[in-house]
């Protein structure tokens, strides 16, 4: 399938139809992952328990249902997160939510936690676990709370309870700008509080052998007062490590006017600089003690590499899939093996935290 020729012909759709096309064709074999002959060994992650068979994944927000995980794997991400489930199922916003702005390759939309909610969620990952033979890669689940809630916490403790011990890794979304009150948990009180109920729930509701990863999603409109306050409380947490960034509220000057005035969170080429920016900060104000994924803009190996140098140690995209099709995460692992070697590393571990270099003692960075 030649994704550039498909392309005109599917932005003539509503762009959440068009994403229900694409889930439709990973169900039914239409995308299939291109042949490769590359020795990605030198791209293979170790973090936490968990091996990552490369470190390009895919954001949350694709799969919500965890339809298509399989499949999603098989495209070359070395991981998948799905969701942002809910406990209960809701119909999110209303429509037209997403929208395209095709010269700034960029994204807009004010979703609000679509989906089937937890008991339909359930089902789909439990399918995906017992199917034989499971492709390689980690599969992460984000986890949020409904829009109705009034105590965040029950809502992410029963989350927990229910598919904590199904996952490989959990991220607690609290950045999302389209859940009226989400972000204000991103306060020091609210962050600590969330955090702790979050880990009580999985020392509850998961074996030793089954304790997922805890990580959270920051928003990348965090100013530097917050930044440093919230660095503080996840190294206080005892979280595993951070998701940087989500969507943002910002509008660039460059971006038309009329794009620009929809409601909700930019993603895509934009918002590339302001979350690598993030990235680095995060890196810094932790002294490389929490792994963080770096998401946000990525479009090509070097924007992923940029990431991973200001100290990312995984990456994922989502929105240029929109604009290059379902091989860009192949892409990215063969252009980051040349980018490896032009630097003279051997490892893609060895560029983590790069850019901090002389800042930051060796024996942390590493």
């Amino acid at each position: 399938m030649d994704y550039q020729k498909l392309r005109p012909l599917l932005f003539m759709l509503p762009a959440e139809t068009a994403h229900g096309l694409a889930i439709h064709a990973l169900k039914t074999g239409l995308i299939k992952a291109k042949p490769t002959q590359a020795d990605y060994s030198a791209l293979k992650t170790q973090l936490w328990h968990l091996n990552f068979p490369t470190p390009v994944g895919l954001a949350a927000g694709f799969d919500k249902n965890a339809d298509v995980l399989t499949p999603l794997l098989q495209l070359g991400f070395g991981f998948v997160e799905c969701g942002t489930v809910t406990i209960k199922p809701q119909i999110g916003n209303p429509k037209p939510r997403i929208f395209r702005c095709p010269e700034q390759r960029a994204v807009i939309n004010r979703m609000g936690f679509p989906g089937k909610g937890v008991n339909a969620f359930k089902e789909n990952f439990s399918a995906f676990l017992n199917a034989r033979p499971r492709p390689q890669g980690i599969v992460g689940i984000n986890i949020g709370m409904n829009k109705d809630q009034t105590n965040p916490a029950d809502d992410y403790r029963r989350l927990i309870a229910q598919i904590g011990a199904m996952a490989d890794y959990i991220t607690i979304n609290i950045s999302s700008p389209n859940t009226p009150g989400l972000r204000d948990l991103q306060k020091r009180d609210a962050f600590l509080d969330i955090t702790a109920a979050v880990l009580d729930a999985r020392q509850k509701y998961c074996s030793d052998a089954q304790q997922p990863p805890v990580l959270v999603k920051l928003a990348p409109d965090l100013d530097n007062a917050q930044q440093e306050e919230l660095a503080q409380a996840a190294l206080d947490s005892g979280i595993d490590g951070l998701i940087l960034s989500n969507t943002t509220l910002a509008r660039p000057s460059d971006l038309p006017q009329k794009f620009a005035d929809e409601k909700g969170g930019l993603s895509g080429a934009p918002l590339k600089e302001k979350s690598t920016e993030i990235i680095h900060n995060f890196y810094a104000l932790t002294k490389g003690q929490i792994p963080i994924i770096g998401v946000g803009g990525i479009e090509n190996a070097q924007d992923a590499y940029d990431k991973i140098k200001a100290g990312a140690s995984l990456v994922q995209l989502y929105s240029a899939l929109v604009y290059q099709g379902p091989h860009l995460a192949q892409n990215i692992n063969d252009d980051l093996l040349n980018l490896l070697k032009h630097d003279g590393y051997t490892h893609i571990s060895d560029a983590v935290g790069a850019n901090h270099k002389g800042e930051i003692p060796n024996e942390i960075r590493a």
